[in-house]
């Protein structure tokens, strides 16, 4: 029987694909970065058309790579940034309209009268999550109310909607399937987190056919296979998560309590909590953590939407250095105490803030500022944020985790992980496999083909590389904390 598991990790800036054997071990990877689209301030889009022709490249490039013949990949698993939006024609599959990106804001008003009108707490009540541009729900009102002709031919079943996963799975299946995952479901605003069903009553609210919607199914299911064109042979799909909750499968985070964070062009923190639904009072999301074999297992999520980000921004927008590696060289030298705080509201604040009008902005410049220090301070960033987090979850009733899993590109800086592990308080282990979003769909898809067991037997596969533990003063931490807080209330919109 077939031993290799291909899995597409569709992101943010790129489209990846990574051909891993049985053992979770990486065998071969290519990856294509694409193009960012920012039309007016606050929206951010990408062409759909790119996404499935990098994508279809990748998978192509990585199997090559590999030396296997196609007949030797038991199953593909899709992973996705989450909460983008596309829409296509449901017989050609082309996009009606650029894929409205997850970081885009450009309905913030429309969320605005929707609080107003006092929706939230029911909205929150169905879905886990609060009414924010972040979600699915008012991009894709957004298309149907301003694309010319789009509601009108979605009334007549002539489109369909999809995030990310969904697309793909459609381009791969040549058309004849159009489905999801409970993940990606949850994280719509359509879908109801108790029932696991689209609920009526908010398609009603945000005027949604539901004949654009997609069929949800469980994680590790039977999704559809490729057409035989595309990648030299038929293969089954049968994995699909959203990129954070793939993340948290390949961190082998099965026990309620255990928490993992991502980095990569945002960070998303996961805390697993098990058959129950937990409810934040601090503004953290509640999601499907994965759906296996029709049981839920639930999460709750702090999304950061700048992190890596804010790398790729220090290096294309305002050209301080010229490739992400050298931030670690430049912090090593400027110490943690630089006094300067980069808070990057690029597209608003997430979690636990929630405020998609805020703005990003530097503070602390005296006339020795350089490069390194603002450098410097773009990582430290990204580690007070996931200490914003940490915070929201501990006033929520979670203890202390007894380590913080990491994996994404950010991670392998070392400077940035041990700064991270110091002002959390917490020790940070970073995996042998840092792709634990590609590793963990790959699992998904494995458990379906039959290559593994249960989750007991994916775990056994989870091994740590290097471990970072907090040795810096707790006053000096408190002291750093308190002036990336001073910073953020600044560019609030509110303050």
């Amino acid at each position: 029987m077939a031993q290799y598991l291909l899995a597409i990790d569709q992101g943010t800036t790129s489209s990846r694909a990574i051909v891993f054997s049985a053992q979770g071990l990486p065998v071969a990877r290519a990856q294509q970065e694409f193009k960012q689209y920012f039309p007016k301030d606050g929206w951010v889009e990408h062409d759909g058309e790119e996404i499935w022709l990098t994508t279809l490249k990748v998978c192509r490039e990585a199997i090559e790579q590999s030396g296997l013949n196609p007949a030797d990949i038991a199953a593909i698993g899709i992973t996705n940034q989450r909460e983008t939006t596309l829409v296509w024609d449901s017989v050609t599959g082309t996009p009606i309209h650029p894929a409205i990106v997850w970081q885009d804001r450009r309905t913030a008003d429309y969320c605005a009268s929707l609080k107003a009108a006092g929706h939230e707490a029911d909205v929150a009540n169905r879905t886990g999550l609060l009414i924010d541009p972040y979600f699915s729900a008012t991009k894709l009102r957004w298309v149907l109310e301003n694309v010319p002709g789009a509601r009108e031919r979605a009334e007549r079943g002539e489109l369909r909607f999809g995030t990310v996963d969904c697309f793909l799975l459609w381009r791969l299946s040549g058309g004849r399937v159009h489905r999801t995952d409970a993940t990606n479901a949850s994280r719509t605003l359509l879908f109801n987190i108790h029932s696991q069903q689209w609920d009526a009553e908010l398609l009603r609210l945000f005027d949604i056919p539901e004949s654009l919607l997609p069929e949800v199914l469980d994680c590790a299911a039977e999704f559809g296979d490729t057409d035989a064109a595309l990648l030299g042979a038929s293969i089954p799909v049968r994995g699909m998560a959203g990129d954070q909750q793939a993340a948290l499968i390949g961190q082998a985070c099965f026990q309620p309590g255990m928490v993992k964070s991502t980095y990569g062009t945002g960070c998303f923190m996961i805390q697993n909590t098990g058959d129950q639904p937990v409810v934040s009072r601090n503004r953290l999301l509640t999601t499907v953590g994965y759906r296996l074999n029709g049981k839920v297992s639930y999460a709750v999520e702090g999304s950061i939407f700048v992190a890596g980000a804010a790398v790729q921004w220090l290096r294309d927008g305002i050209k301080l250095i010229s490739h992400a590696r050298d931030t670690e060289a430049l912090a090593e030298q400027t110490g943690d105490a630089c006094g300067v705080y980069l808070v990057p509201a690029f597209t608003g604040l997430g979690a636990p803030y929630w405020d998609p009008r805020a703005r990003g902005a530097i503070f602390g410049l005296t006339r020795d500022t350089g490069i390194k220090e603002i450098v410097t301070a773009g990582l430290q960033s990204v580690c007070y944020q996931t200490r914003d987090l940490l915070e929201a979850m501990a006033q929520d009733g979670a203890a202390a985790p007894s380590a913080l899993r990491v994996d994404g590109g950010m991670v392998e800086n070392n400077w940035v992980m041990q700064f991270l592990s110091d002002i959390l308080g917490v020790p940070v282990e970073r995996p042998e496999v840092t792709e634990t979003t590609a590793l963990g769909v790959a699992y998904l898809a494995g458990l379906q083909a039959g290559l593994y067991r249960d989750l007991d037997e994916v775990a056994s596969h989870w091994h740590r590389q290097q471990r970072f533990a907090p040795r810096m003063a707790g006053e000096h931490r408190k002291k750093l904390y308190e002036g990336w807080l001073d910073a953020v209330k600044r560019v609030r919109s509110g303050a």
